[in-house]
């Protein structure tokens, strides 16, 4: 019985958000337990700790985009536009156009990215996100990036992270961007 209910769920899910979840119908199917026990670390993606969305999503994007070929960022962003993320700063979160977002999402995308790469840099980000949001927002931006990481993770484990897809954006397409490097411009000396 309850891996039927898990599985209609899941299906609902996959209807929802146009998203292939075949990966979660294989761990159901072997032990629904495992699906409940996965299902519990699935409330960390959903602590905001008071940080603004589009922080908030910045940092779940910068994840999944290192982690994922495409159907999971195509996720986040498609979540994202549905909590009223204006698509612009979305676009500008994935092209990684700093001057294009606001402050906020700048700072969480550097520090996201800062903290994937494990660079000392981090350190004076991860000040500048607690003056900014708080050690309830340092927080928050951590759980986003766990959560995000979590799902390509289990997704490549059980041999579902075989297709890369581009990213659509409001109806436009944009390339998937893993490289978690900002590309710099070059300052005027």
């Amino acid at each position: 019985m309850i891996r039927w209910l898990l599985q209609r769920q899941i299906a609902a899910f996959e209807r929802t958000w146009n998203y292939d979840a075949g990966y979660v119908h294989e761990l159901i199917d072997a032990d629904p337990r495992a699906m409940l026990a996965f299902g519990k670390l699935q409330a960390l993606g959903r602590y905001r700790g008071g940080v603004p969305i589009t922080a908030y999503v910045a940092a779940g994007l910068v994840v999944a985009m290192a982690e994922d070929c495409g159907p999971c960022t195509q996720l986040g962003i498609t979540m994202a536009e549905r909590e009223g993320v204006d698509p612009a700063v979305l676009r500008a979160i994935v092209t990684r156009d700093f001057a294009a977002m606001p402050a906020e999402a700048a700072l969480a995308v550097r520090f996201t990215e800062a903290a994937l790469r494990h660079s000392q840099e981090a350190d004076e980000l991860r000040e500048e996100v607690v003056r900014h949001f708080g050690k309830r927002g340092l927080i928050a931006l951590s759980f986003a990036m766990l959560a995000a990481r979590m799902y390509p993770t289990l997704k490549y484990a059980l041999g579902h992270g075989r297709t890369c897809t581009r990213l659509a954006i409001r109806g436009e397409t944009v390339p998937v961007l893993r490289d978690v490097t900002p590309v710099r411009k070059a300052s005027a000396a």
